[in-house]
């Protein structure tokens, strides 16, 4: 039975590392990955309690973790361990072996009372167990071991290597993101002694590098936040830190919006220990140049703020994020705008200088410009897309001098120089330079569109144009990359092919093309001559790949709020669709289906007749005989399937899925008559073949919009 030891005491746990500026991109990983850590090994010890609060820190220069209702002994705890069998246990003389004594010791028995040890289990089966009341772990060492382990596995990128000189004089070699130069440890306000890279712990941490006074003593775990906030000059907490930074952009931008992506607030806040907000402006005249280089130039190279007005246009104010408050920052609002003068003046060069040549002049450049090694250079890569493209306009019935132009300069702003200084602008700037060019709007607007979507839900191109150019340029990189051998294999696809993938789900189904994906593949197929393509791209399994993709899609859609269920899509995608742009119809349409009464009946009818016709190894007739019909079951069903087929067939060329589905009711009752009155297999074969044949008619109506046996 297990009891406590004597005198346990709760109290929060502070555990802080104290170091140099840390890696900003990886700072609020590193805090969670050090907060995890430390409390996953708290936990696994028992020193926890299930009301135990955690609350972890990341600043530039700290990582931290404070952590409610922490004992200071865990309770003991009964061990029952089976060591080894009796016959191994005890030599012919009843004496202890060594193999036993070397177990008992490894486990931390080894001064054990052999006589305490059970024996249970008879005959050969019989084994000699550690029965015994095991001490609970204690906080100090817990924390020591916790600690080293959780440093040692923290996602680090890259290590510093350096020396520390310990109290008495020694050089220790360590290895850390930054070096470290002090550590916190209290358990309530009693210090823990513990020590990690060359530092012994304290409870002395420092505060803001200019506006703190000095040290700062952390009298206990639970003051930690409000000493480094009142005496420090320190917002600790990640989370709470940026909230703040967020806040008081809105409220400083006033009527503008401004422009604040996730990474850039992230990167902000791990810059500063306590944010203050300050408005700068740049001279009007940058705002010629396309606002999305300016944007890039302010976010990317100095992590400032735009500012836009209502309507998205860019304005000449902009928001930095500064480590220092002050009440006289004219000092820190010039120093920032001549900063970003001449970045907006590079932007405003490499734009100028990009329109001295057309994007049309550029494109047999791109033949200097290598795309894949197998698979030649970007020039040939715009052939191939050219030629891609012109096939879909054709099947889409759409201009084609449009889409084979649009193919053509497409990728000829990846040769200018803002393109060059900013990847994140290809497309964009694209767009631009074509508009300048005078090149038709939905070639100019295709030049941007071919990329979409980029992500997991971002828009589709606004064009017919940059529709088919993206889902030809898709098709290209995915047969190309796939013909060299170059697929997905488990977590590996460095380009990006399921991406693409869903990419060409979602133009296809969104925008309601109906083109046959196995067609698009082989389009794309034939406009490579590289011998490997041809022999590795091979339609079915690019195909399959697609519709794999297509299948997370459809997990993440749903009706009334209602998401897809597995055998819902599978009832569908099973049948290996070629047109997919009415996926989400015969879905909706395979929902109402399922809420009749009949449709448990009629999916357990059509998964027998599909198991009946897997089993049949003959030739089965393609149409039945009304003649050989002989059971009135039999004749029923034929005269009910007859009399609804030409419904079903209209119903289905309208695409109208719900009205085929609900239709099917009326066979439901002399289906199952069927089957309760007639012999499918019967011995005379023109008998049998002629119901299988029957049935196979049935089979093939029934699941003209989805296999309605993955229901049952």
């Amino acid at each position: 039975m297990s009891t406590l030891n004597p005198g346990p005491t709760s109290a929060s746990l502070l555990l802080e590392v104290f170091t140099e500026e840390l890696p900003p991109k990886s700072l609020r990983r590193l805090g969670q990955a050090f907060s995890d850590g430390i409390t996953d090994s708290l936990k696994v010890a028992g020193l926890l309690s299930e009301q135990s609060i955690v609350t972890g820190f990341a600043s530039p220069r700290r990582l931290a973790v404070h952590i409610t209702e922490v004992l200071n002994q865990a309770p003991d705890y009964p061990v029952r361990e089976k060591l080894l069998p009796i016959s191994i246990a005890y030599d012919a003389q009843g004496q202890a072996t060594a193999p036993l004594l070397k177990k008992l010791a490894s486990l931390g028995y080894a001064d054990i009372d052999l006589s305490t040890l059970e024996k249970s289990g008879e005959g050969k089966n019989e084994a000699l167990y550690l029965n015994v009341v095991a001490k609970g772990a204690a906080l100090e060492p817990t924390v020591q071991q916790a600690l080293e382990q959780t440093l040692s596995k923290l996602p680090v990128a890259k290590m510093m290597h350096y020396q520390v000189t310990r109290a008495n004089g020694d050089l220790v070699d360590v290895q850390f993101a930054r070096p470290v130069h002090g550590i916190v440890a209290l358990h309530g306000n009693s210090p823990l002694q513990i020590s990690a890279l060359g530092i012994d712990s304290g409870n002395k941490t420092d505060g803001h590098r200019f506006l703190s006074p000095g040290a700062i003593n952390i009298e206990s775990a639970d003051q930690y936040e409000t000493s480094l906030e009142t005496k420090g000059k320190i917002v600790p907490s990640f989370t709470k830190r940026r909230q703040q930074i967020e806040a008081a952009l809105l409220k400083t931008a006033g009527d503008d919006l401004v422009l604040m992506p996730d990474g850039l607030l992230d990167e902000v806040t791990a810059l500063v220990e306590w944010p203050a907000i300050y408005e700068c402006h740049f001279d009007a005249e940058f705002l010629d140049v396309p606002q999305e280089c300016l944007i890039l130039t302010m976010q990317t190279n100095q992590k400032y703020f735009a500012l836009t007005d209502k309507q998205g246009k860019l304005r000449n104010r902009f928001l930095i994020v500064s480590n220092i408050q002050t009440d006289q920052p004219a000092a820190i609002i010039s120093g920032n705008e001549r900063v970003v003068r001449p970045r907006l003046s590079d932007a405003r060069f490499f734009f100028h200088q990009d329109q001295k040549r057309s994007l049309a002049s550029r494109v047999n450049d791109l033949a200097r410009v290598v795309y894949h090694n197998q698979l030649g250079n970007q020039l040939d890569r715009t052939k191939r897309v050219q030629a891609i493209a012109l096939g879909i306009a054709k099947l889409l019935g759409w201009k084609e001098t449009l889409a084979t132009r649009a193919a053509e300069i497409a990728k000829t702003d990846l040769l200018t120089d803002m393109v060059g200084e900013f990847p994140e602008l290809q497309g964009i700037m694209g767009r631009y330079y074509a508009t300048l060019d005078k090149e038709n709007d939905e070639v100019a607007a295709a030049c941007s569109e071919h990329y979409m979507p980029r992500f997991a839900g971002d828009a589709l191109p606004s064009t017919q144009t940059g529709t088919i150019l993206a889902i030809a340029d898709k098709l290209e990189t995915l047969v190309g990359i796939w013909g060299v051998g170059l697929a997905p294999t488990g977590d590996k696809d460095p380009y990006a092919l399921r991406r693409h993938a869903l990419g060409i789900c979602r133009l296809l189904l969104e925008k309601n093309l109906s083109l046959s994906l196995p067609t698009l593949i082989e389009l794309a197929r034939q406009q490579f001559a590289q011998k490997e393509v041809q022999e590795k791209a091979q339609v079915t399994e690019i195909n399959e790949f697609i519709l794999d993709r297509l299948r997370a899609y459809l997990r993440d859609q749903a009706i009334g709020g209602k998401p897809f269920t597995n055998p819902e899509i599978e009832a569908v995608l099973s049948q290996a669709p070629e047109h997919i742009n009415d996926i989400i119809a015969r879905l909706s349409a395979l929902r109402a289906f399922n809420a009749l009464t009949q449709a448990g009946q009629l999916a357990a009818a059509n998964k027998r007749i599909s198991n009946i016709l897997k089993k049949t190894t003959t030739a089965i007739p393609d149409t039945c005989s009304e003649k050989l019909l002989q059971v009135p079951a039999e004749i029923a069903l034929h005269q009910a399937f007859e009399a609804l087929k030409p419904s079903l067939d209209l119903a289905y060329a309208k695409h109208q899925f719900v009205e085929l589905l609900k239709a099917l009711v009326a066979l439901s009752d002399p289906i199952d008559q069927f089957f309760a009155d007639v012999m499918v297999m019967d011995p005379d074969p023109k008998l049998r073949d002629n119901r299988l044949a029957l049935l196979q008619e049935l089979h093939q109506k029934m699941n003209l919009v989805a296999d309605l046996g993955k229901l049952a």
